[in-house]
């Protein structure tokens, strides 16, 4: 039986939704993509037509990235929300998203972006990232909270 479904989120574009009620700590679904060394990353997506600030790129612990644009599956439209209900969990080269608290049936699944940007972030890299989770506790911004 289906649990998730991806289709057009109020928040942006495409987001993966609950089918029915999830439990906390309920393993949802893997993230999955090419792996590739940032730099290759970095080229493909400078190459490609995506919208600025817009990826399916997951960075891995060992500095690599998981590109789910290619070779991905439907956790590559997992939102980001500055009070997410899912997290994402690494083991080894494979990520894992998690159910962090219950989830009901219809609801839009999230987790926490924390992207990070090399440089000075300014007023156009901070429109960049801007967030549009809407959060009571919204940090206006998918960057990390780290500088």
């Amino acid at each position: 039986m289906r649990r998730l479904s991806v289709r057009t989120s109020p928040v942006h574009g495409r987001g993966v939704f609950a089918l029915s009620d999830l439990v906390s700590g309920e393993l949802l679904l893997e993230y999955k993509g090419l792996h590739l060394t940032w730099r290759e990353a970095q080229r493909q997506h400078a190459r490609s037509r995506a919208e600025a600030g817009h990826t399916f790129l997951f960075g891995l612990d060992d500095g690599s990235v998981m590109d789910g644009a290619r070779g991905g599956n439907s956790a590559r439209w997992l939102n980001h929300s500055c009070a997410p209900n899912c997290e994402a969990e690494q083991d080894g080269t494979r990520v894992f998203i998690r159910a962090i608290r219950p989830i009901e049936k219809g609801q839009e699944l999230f987790i926490d972006y924390r992207l990070t940007v090399e440089g000075r972030r300014t007023a156009a890299v901070r429109r960049m990232y801007a967030c549009r989770c809407l959060a009571d506790a919204c940090r206006g911004t998918m960057l990390s909270g780290r500088r």
